[in-house]
């Protein structure tokens, strides 16, 4: 049986990355700061404890680990990480924990580890026009990353690539394209986009209205949870060790991407934008890539996608009603 050790499984993806990682019949010990908000916990440890404590993760990096998988970051949607208030947590924070898993798996002298970068970190300048953003994994220099979360992500892929070459330490990195699904964050002000419109259609009256920030010709691409998965576990099995792109590439606009949650809804909801942080003006991923060296790509459409995630906010939302009440 293979002993594998997720950072940040409490979160969204770390949750459901732990589920997978029981499935294929994996030994499983979690750590973070939390435990899941939706009980998407199936490890068989689970730590609470700060990754940015060295002493911590002496004991949670153990000899016998076969793989890491380091998912843990402070981070959060638009609304965090684009207002500038939080850049010196998010810089802090997310290095100290790479920083010090990494050393912990060189004394330890575990074999394999996956890092969870961000598209965050393709320059400001290849996203300026939304209709034709470039995000290839060869346009990440000059850098110039639109956020100091971006520019931690960057800084983070060269620390873990360091370590593979100068230790010998086997390095996945995977650069992550705005990915959703249930079971994650939907309101509280950390959430992202996804999740955050699929809340206000489903909060709001038929014929009323949902404010989207910017003017909303913006372009992003969103991928479901389950298929990210899927590629962190098909990279994790490869031989390739550069950074690669896990995203979609079905690219739409933040209004189009509205009216297609308004349109699973079935309400009649119109669209305001306002001022608000809106990041880059196009991202989309590009996977050729991942479909050269993994021969592989996401399977599922945006709508198929955003239709599950849909109801489970619904959901959500119904059962706050009745508490509230």
């Amino acid at each position: 049986m293979k002993k594998a050790l997720v950072c940040g499984g409490g979160g969204f993806i770390g949750g459901h990355l732990v589920s997978r990682l029981k499935e294929e019949g994996y030994w499983v010990r979690s750590v973070d700061l939390k435990e899941n908000e939706f009980g998407n916990d199936k490890s068989d440890e689970f730590i609470i404890s700060d990754l940015r404590d060295p002493k911590v993760v002496q004991d949670v990096v153990t000899e016998d680990l076969d793989e890491v998988y380091q998912l843990a970051a402070d981070m959060g949607g638009a609304g965090f990480v684009f207002t500038g208030d939080n850049d010196s947590d998010i810089m802090h924070n997310s290095a100290l924990c790479n920083l010090n898993v990494l050393e912990e798996i060189r004394k330890k002298r575990v074999k394999k580890v996956f890092y969870s970068s961000s598209a965050c970190m393709y320059p400001e300048y290849n996203q300026m026009d939304p209709d034709n953003p470039k995000c290839s994994e060869d346009s990440a220099y000059p850098a110039a990353p639109d956020s100091e979360y971006g520019w931690e992500k960057l800084f983070s892929e060269r620390l873990y690539l360091t370590y593979a070459r100068n230790h010998g330490i086997e390095v996945r990195i995977a650069r992550f394209h705005n990915i959703f699904g249930p079971l994650g964050t939907w309101d509280g002000g950390r959430e992202k986009a996804p999740a955050a419109l699929c809340r206000k259609v489903a909060q709001i009256e038929d014929g009323g209205t949902i404010e989207v920030w910017g003017d909303g010709k913006q372009t992003r691409s969103f991928l479901l949870v389950d298929e990210c998965v899927e590629g962190v576990r098909r990279l994790m099995e490869s031989n390739f060790s550069e950074p690669v792109n896990i995203g979609s590439e079905e690219m739409i606009s933040i209004n189009d991407f509205a009216k297609m949650i308004i349109d699973i809804s079935g309400k009649t909801v119109s669209i305001k934008n306002i001022e608000g942080p809106r990041g880059v003006m196009g991202r989309n991923s590009d996977n050729r890539l991942i479909k050269e060296k993994l021969g592989w790509e996401p399977q599922m459409t945006l709508r198929e996608s955003i239709e599950i995630t849909y109801r489970w906010i619904l959901e959500q939302v119904e059962k706050q009603k009745l508490i509230s009440v």
